[in-house]
């Protein structure tokens, strides 16, 4: 396979990391969180000399989704995101409120995502995995090829967690999905989070204060 992360693009009041992962053989690309901006999305999509086949999204928080319709009507490519954040992403407006921000009703989503699911982008796939704890159907996006990366939406952050007192958020839930799902992947992997800076999955294994793998 030949997956690339093009860009990656803190979007949004909240910066979010939406990111472009190309396949050099196609062309074509899947966005990760189009959060917001979705001019500078697309923009990023034309540096990179690729179009959208797919919407991929972690979570259906508003900051992770709120440009998806824009870059869908744009792209005709799908909005993809797993059954279990679909009470969330139809509420998108209510969450807006909630927040101090206005948007309008979302786009109908396509066929929702399935853990282990491997989503074609050209000749290449990029494999689901569910992790909920920051929301029900939070997934983390594993883009393989020469140079791996793992895209982990709100589940994991650099030295960091993400929050569980929203809509379906579960403590209990988060650790597990990041011991039994996360960890067990290479120690050098590239973790890309929703928000902030990189870090690898062996250094949060050592340094995460809120979830440390357990020392044999």
């Amino acid at each position: 396979m030949s997956l690339r992360v093009a860009e990656v693009l803190p979007v949004g009041p909240l910066a979010c990391n939406c990111g472009i992962v190309v396949d050099e053989e196609s062309g074509l690309a899947a966005v990760v969180d189009p959060g917001d901006e979705a001019g500078r999305v697309l923009d990023a999509l034309g540096r990179a000399g690729a179009h959208a086949a797919t919407l991929l999204h972690t979570h259906a928080h508003f900051d992770h989704v709120a440009a998806s319709g824009a870059v869908h009507r744009a792209t005709n490519a799908p909005i993809r995101l797993h059954a279990d954040d679909r009470f969330l992403y139809d509420i998108l407006r209510e969450q807006g409120r909630l927040f101090g921000f206005r948007f309008d009703d979302p786009e109908p989503p396509g066929a929702p995502l399935a853990d282990g699911e491997a989503v074609a982008v050209g000749a290449s796939a990029i494999r689901v995995i569910h992790t909920p704890g920051h929301s029900p159907g939070s997934v983390c996006f594993l883009a393989d090829g020469d140079s791996p990366v793992l895209f982990s939406g709100d589940t994991l952050f650099r030295e960091s967690i993400g929050r569980t007192d929203l809509w379906g958020g579960s403590f209990p839930a988060i650790e597990r999905s990041i011991r039994e799902r996360l960890y067990g992947l290479p120690d050098s992997l590239r973790v890309i989070p929703g928000h902030g800076e990189e870090t690898t999955i062996g250094w949060e294994k050592r340094r995460n204060p809120f979830v440390r793998a357990e020392v044999p």
